[in-house]
């Protein structure tokens, strides 16, 4: 084998001597799917689709619940055992082939259900986190009122509402009790008066509920009992999910042209705003007991198996592999991109969010413990309660607390688009390649992106319902949960035993100039299709049904998750017995022979661009032998050709 300094030296000089500049030039840029302008739009919407929600209203809760400090030490493990593994094949097997993540999966067609299955996860996925970022958005306008809506019990509010529950705790530090308004003590009342004020103190304080909760659940929510009353939609929130989705539309308007701008907003302000409050925080009283609550380790809980997977869980659902969103980004890339840089960086980064993210939120949980004299962790919180109750209540205790929701709620917004805008992109994009007569012309794309988006908003429209969040608890659920470990395994499975781990590194050789260390053959055969079983098993003896606040969901409830699961699960058999069927139908072979031809690369397979074609040929004649460079030997084959090399295909009879 030639060293790898000799092969990083071959490609582009046979690149030239083969097509010229031209071919080069053909091969950076497509004109039917496009490109990234530069390096740094790709990195950034990666990082920007990585980066979402789940960084700033689920890590920092998950980590204080789970040992503090000492989970980063589990979740650091994750992060080299499943985390970059995942990102690196998924980043480096979009760029290698540059196509959608169902026509990709010419490599095994056999395959073809995983990439509609990511597909499916996609837009499930889009319905549901446009109606999160419509309630941001919603949020967002109301925080220009001149007094926060939120602050004190309106007329929307119940018996439970209760504005001054500081001063009750404050009270009850100087062993008084807080009765209408009024502070009383024994001296003051009597023993027996006292006792009946205590009671009834305490029962209406076991029942209160703040402001900031009320506004949520009683206005903006206006939430039924349960899952069975949906009630109508609420206008406002349609208006506001409308607003989202044409958001959305304007930002992908051109392709990556326009989303590669968009992420630079998208990616940077978050951490402008992170960066303030944080600063903003350390200078409330109590800020710091927060941050050292969230930092403390506690060794103990290492020894918890719960503790290793909530963390397996936390990273694989935080870099976001199996949605086809990395492998979609990864397809507009240049064909000699370093993707395996970018799949380390964007993985790190991501991390770094999340605790950086944590010192934030934690900072101004401190300082809401301190003002209402509890403890922490009766005041920590996650997903909406975190972002819609508890920080909403904090604001309305700062100076200028308009400022403070207005940057905060942008930055929800902007954390939700920079996800959103990739999710979106992986449907359309998908639809473009499978159908490319159908969508590619003129103005059809627009057209295709107007009607996901008007199709989406259609069903996003039962989340507008009073009961929508039920709904929506339904598809956070199980719209990404086990079913991405599926498709993950199955993704492992098929490029890395059945196109074959070695091979996939041979094309990623043909990209970097190099070959990756071995390392990533292990991960990919047996450490990360293994860390994704025992998270799937973990994930699924963990089951409890779902429940939003104290209100447990029916059975059928669940059972109607479990059929969202399924949706898109359940295409990886059915395309796969579609191809299979196929094959055997349009073929003089057994079954047998028709499932050997689905499982090797069909004719198309490889760079998508003619350019990118040719490069990689000119690698394989520049001293490389065959067997070098598995993926050099001739992928058409007959149909009821038996003859097998290596278990895969037969060997070459003439050179490329």
């Amino acid at each position: 084998m030639a060293d790898d300094k000799n092969n990083g030296a071959i490609y582009p000089s046979l690149v030239d001597k083969v097509e010229g500049q031209v071919l080069e030039k053909e091969s950076e840029t497509s004109t039917e799917r496009g490109n990234w302008s530069n390096k740094l739009d790709f990195l950034l919407s990666c990082l920007s689709y990585a980066v979402g929600l789940g960084n700033v209203w689920r890590f920092p809760y998950l980590c204080y619940r789970n040992g503090g400090g000492a989970f980063l030490i589990p979740f650091l493990v994750m992060l080299f055992i499943t985390g970059i593994p995942l990102v690196f094949l998924e980043l480096s097997f979009g760029q290698f082939a540059s196509q959608g993540v169902v026509s990709i999966w010419s490599v095994s067609p056999i395959f073809q259900g995983v990439g509609w299955a990511m597909f499916v996860v996609s837009v499930l996925i889009a319905i549901y986190y446009n109606m999160i970022i419509a309630w941001t958005l919603y949020y967002l306008f109301a925080s220009f009122a001149k007094v926060l809506p939120w602050s004190f019990c309106g007329a929307w509010s119940t018996e439970a509402c209760l504005e001054n529950r500081e001063h009750i705790q404050n009270c009850t530090l100087y062993n008084g009790t807080f009765y209408n308004n009024t502070c009383y003590t024994v001296d003051m009342v009597g023993q027996a008066t006292f006792n009946y004020m205590q009671n009834s103190t305490n029962n209406s304080l076991a029942k209160s509920k703040s402001p900031s909760d009320e506004y949520f659940h009683e206005y903006v929510l206006d939430i039924t009992e349960g899952v069975e009353h949906m009630g109508g939609v609420k206008w406002e929130l349609a208006l506001c999910l409308l607003l989202a989705w044409v958001l959305v539309c304007i930002c992908l308007a051109n392709g990556i042209k326009t989303s590669g701008k968009a992420v630079y907003f998208t990616a940077f302000f978050p951490y402008i705003v992170l960066t303030i409050l944080l600063v903003r925080g350390l200078t409330l009283e109590g800020s710091l007991d927060g941050i050292r609550y969230f930092f403390t380790p506690k060794w103990e809980k290492l020894a918890s198996a719960k503790v290793w997977g909530d963390a397996a869980v936390q990273i694989f659902f935080s870099l976001s592999p199996g949605w086809g969103g990395l492998i979609t980004l990864a397809s507009f890339n240049k064909f000699n991109n370093n993707c395996y840089k970018d799949a380390v960086l964007v993985s790190i980064l991501d991390c770094a969010t999340s605790v950086f993210a944590g010192m934030v939120i934690f900072s101004i949980i401190g300082y809401m413990a301190n003002e209402m004299n509890q403890n922490i962790d009766e005041v920590a919180s996650e997903g909406a309660g975190l972002a819609f109750i508890i920080y909403p209540e904090v604001v309305t205790r700062l100076p200028i607390s308009q400022l403070w929701a207005v940057l905060f709620f942008m930055m929800l917004v902007t954390l939700g688009l920079g996800t959103q805008i990739a999710t979106v992109t992986t449907v359309h994009t998908t639809l473009m390649d499978r159908f490319p007569t159908l969508f590619s012309q003129g103005k059809r794309s627009v057209c295709l992106l107007i009607g996901i988006a008007f199709v989406c908003y259609l069903i996003g429209l039962s989340f507008c319902t009073r009961g929508g969040m039920y709904i929506l608890q339904l598809f956070d659920n199980f719209a990404a949960s086990y079913s991405l470990l599926i498709v993950c395994f199955t993704e492992c499975v098929a490029i890395a035993w059945v196109y074959g781990a070695e091979r996939f590194l041979s094309d990623i050789e043909t990209m970097l100039g190099k070959r990756p260390p071995k390392i990533w053959v292990i991960s990919w055969k047996f450490i990360a299709p293994i860390a994704l079983l025992v998270i799937l098993i973990f994930t699924w003896i963990d089951f409890k049904p779902t429940k939003y606040g104290d209100l447990v969901f029916p059975a059928w409830a669940d059972g109607v998750g479990c059929l969202i699961t399924l949706a898109s699960v359940l295409c990886i058999p059915i395309f796969a017995f579609i191809t299979v069927f196929k094959q055997y139908r349009n073929s003089n072979s057994t079954i047998i022979q028709a499932i050997k031809v689905s499982l090797r690369p069909s004719e198309n397979w490889g760079p998508a661009l003619k350019g990118d074609k040719m490069a990689r040929e000119a690698v394989g004649v520049g001293g490389n032998p065959a067997d070098t460079f598995q993926s050099q030997i001739p992928l058409t084959m007959a149909t009821n050709n038996e003859t097998e090399f290596n278990g895969i295909m037969p060997p070459p009879t003439t050179k490329c």
